[in-house]
């Protein structure tokens, strides 16, 4: 079965009836490694081909489908129909014409990668390595009306499929000729997997990855004339599910590192092109509010997107409807539970309005309390009802105790049906994600739920390599800083920016030290331990992100330095959120981890035991290859 994008159920709503039927067929009647568009925008002229067919060994076909019928076609050349309709007599392309010109840019814009182009002693020298053509699909015409025309002046037979060719009792095999009887010139083709994400990056630049620290993948550059030499696309589950959701509620249960805030993104500005109303994004992190604020911006959708974290958007509808705010003699706590009270009384008597947004996504779902959600579903206008949240009780942090235990449609959600899991953590490396799974293995011990309700997902591999996060022992307190500094200096050395290291700390007197010792050396820092330091986090100034584990959460740096680990678990702190708090931190390193102690604990033995496990695991593996 071919893969669609978007799917063909989200496509449905737009297809005209012939198309429905091609899609129908092209999903059943091809094998599993076709991949198929439909109506997807294609390289920097956002060109709409009905439908555009991958194969890694026919290559690329591009198809326009109409449904004409014989008796309301008036006059065709290889220009222009004119078709007799409701409206009158209408002008139309030459869908022949039109797939043609679609294909033959495509084509272009493919020989402008090196990668995708024949070698010198190749019989594709300086051409395309892929087959292309292209075609059209008459759906309410017979081979036999055809043929009873002169249509076949103007529409080459071998290009055409036509009604009784595409019936759901046509061989599968004949089916798949007939497309690739419009291949003119065919020849011996295999793209590889890269070759694939190749075309991909020309083709859509809508699902590019953006590559530098910290963005999350979100919103690489469009311009197809700088072709980076890691092409790096969205996998097809992302894309698909990016692509495919449409109206109504959504939920994404996905591991960390899987890219969930991805395509948060890219729902983001696919709404925000579609709709007159103000999008809201919520998540619990100021860090990471701060930093989808930066990236939103730069989008320049910042005057159509609203990020907030929770509270902050509280106090926005507190300042913005007049609603008296929270005693300040209040402890934090309350007084930020007192604040959220009152939002929700406002609501209720009507001063805060409801339907304020067009859409409502929501990152961190899984740090949000069951009345936030409630509070929330009620701010989506009706007439969109879009509501997106992203979801992994792995890393629930904020949460005492053990995980929620609720329904989504007990706080309004309506989402049955509509939920998708992603697994596969592209963030980490392999050797960083098995040490921190394997120390965190009975935090994510895999746990089930209904559609309704909330699972905990192991995350899995993609298989990226690195070298193993390193536990290093200091004699003490001067010698660890000392170590902290020689690893930093170290990674500078090699070429690692400054703002791709992070230091994660535990306690606010580690960040005061952390600082001190840093700045010490000349080293620029900018730290979370004060609140205007995390809304600096990710401005342009290059320096060394000091970030507390709380913070880091939803965030991702080349480098990261985890210190202090010998004080881990606090006194008088549950274990396991704190190992939970620890699997979050140390799977924020995208490529090394480093992690420092004096005095051994739980968590410093239990994570000395997992890499040497591992590392015994892996250099056995290697050994059973080799004999």
């Amino acid at each position: 079965m071919a893969q669609f994008f978007p799917t063909r159920n989200a496509c449905l709503p737009r297809m005209t009836s012939g198309e429905r039927r091609l899609g129908e067929r092209l999903e059943k009647k091809l094998e599993d490694d076709y991949l198929v568009w439909y109506d997807v925008p294609v390289g920097p002229k956002a060109l709409h081909p009905d439908f555009v067919i991958l194969h890694p060994q026919r290559g690329f076909l591009v198809l326009e489908v109409k449904d004409w019928k014989l008796d309301t076609i008036q006059s065709l050349d290889r220009g222009v129909a004119q078709l007799l309709t409701n409206r009158g007599l209408v002008k139309e392309k030459n869908p022949m014409t039109q797939a043609r010109v679609y294909a033959l840019e495509v084509c272009m814009l493919l020989q402008t990668d090196p990668a995708l182009v024949g070698a010198a002693d190749s019989r594709t020298q300086g051409k395309l390595i892929m087959p292309w053509g292209w075609g059209v699909v008459l759906a309410n015409i017979t081979r036999k009306q055809f043929e009873s025309t002169d249509l076949g002046e103007v529409l080459e037979p071998g290009r055409v499929i036509c009604q009784d060719e595409m019936l759901e009792s046509v061989d599968d095999e004949a089916f798949q000729q007939r497309l690739w009887d419009m291949f003119h010139v065919a020849f011996p083709c295999r793209l590889t997997l890269p070759q694939i994400d190749r075309v991909r990056w020309h083709m859509y630049p809508e699902v590019r990855v953006n590559t530098d620290p910290g963005q999350f993948g979100l919103f690489d550059e469009d311009d197809s004339a700088s072709i980076p030499d890691i092409i790096k696309v969205m996998d097809l589950q992302q894309e698909q599910m990016a692509r495919s959701m449409g109206d109504g509620h959504r939920i994404i249960h996905g591991a960390a590192g899987t890219g969930k805030t991805m395509i948060l993104g890219y729902r983001c500005v696919r709404i925000a092109q579609a709709t007159s109303k103000p999008i809201l994004v919520l998540c619990y992190n100021k860090s990471l509010a701060a930093r989808l604020s930066q990236v939103i911006e730069d989008k320049q959708i910042a005057n159509k997107v609203v990020v907030r974290n929770f509270h902050a958007w509280c106090s926005d509808m507190h300042k913005a409807f007049h609603i008296p705010y929270p005693d300040n003699s209040l402890p934090v706590g309350k007084k930020m539970a007192q604040m959220v009270q009152n939002t929700m009384d406002g609501v209720d008597r009507g001063q805060i309005p409801r339907a304020q947004y067009g859409a409502v996504l929501i990152d961190e779902g899984h740090d949000f309390e069951p009345d936030w959600f409630k509070l929330v579903v009620q701010m989506i206008d009706p007439q969109t009802n879009s509501l997106l949240v992203l979801y992994d009780d792995a890393q629930s942090i904020y949460r005492k105790g053990p995980a929620m235990n609720f329904s989504f449609a007990s706080v309004g959600i309506q989402a049955k049906g509509r939920t998708t899991i992603l697994r596969l953590n592209y963030r980490n490396t392999l050797e960083v994600l098995s040490v921190a799974q394997r120390f965190a293995e009975e935090l994510l011990a895999e746990r089930g739920a209904e559609d309704d309700s909330i699972p905990t997902i192991a995350p899995e591999s993609a298989g990226r390599r690195g070298p193993w996060p390193e536990l290093i022992r200091c004699g003490s307190e001067w010698a660890e800083w000392d170590c902290v500094l020689a690893r930093v200096f170290n990674e500078l050395d090699h070429g690692r920016a400054l703002s791709d290291i992070a230091v994660l700390y535990r306690t606010t007197a580690q960040a005061k030290k952390i600082e001190q010792v840093l700045k010490g050396k000349g080293l620029a820092v900018v730290s979370t331990a004060s609140s205007r330091g995390k809304a600096a986090l990710y401005d342009d100034a290059e320096a060394i992100k000091l970030v507390s584990m709380h913070s880091s959460k939803g965030l991702e740096f080349g480098c990261v330095i985890i210190p202090c680990l010998g004080e881990m678990p606090r006194p008088k702190e549950d274990e396991q959120d704190e190992a939970k708090l620890l699997y979050v931190a140390m799977t924020r390193a995208m490529d090394k981890l480093i992690m420092t102690y004096r005095e051994h604990s739980v968590f410093s033995r239990r994570i000395q035991a997992s890499i040497n496990a591992l590392q015994h695991e892996l250099s056995g593996a290697q050994d059973g290859r080799v004999a």
